[in-house]
């Protein structure tokens, strides 16, 4: 049976879990991305060594890295607001 969350206490995240789960998040994709890279480059005409398709995903992975801690903490301090002061969650 599902819970409608009315009598779940809600959890905040740390900001160090967010980071966390931002790495596992991202580390988890970043071979995806390169052999994304790898296959899908040439049909665009674009042919690049596997070292810079290497190179290409780390700064990927570090945007990628960032955006998703900071969206995470924007939606953990609207999570903090709703609770503080009522409304819709």
């Amino acid at each position: 049976m599902l819970n409608s969350g009315a009598s779940a206490k809600p959890t905040n995240q740390s900001r160090w879990m967010s980071l966390i789960e931002a790495i596992t998040n991202v580390a988890a994709g970043y071979g995806i991305a390169v052999a994304t890279q790898v296959l899908i480059f040439p049909a665009f005409g674009l042919h690049t060594t596997l070292e810079q398709n290497l190179k290409m995903g780390v700064v990927f992975t570090g945007v990628s890295l960032l955006r998703s801690y900071v969206l995470r903490r924007l939606f953990e301090k609207q999570c903090r607001h709703r609770q503080k002061y009522g409304g819709p969650t």
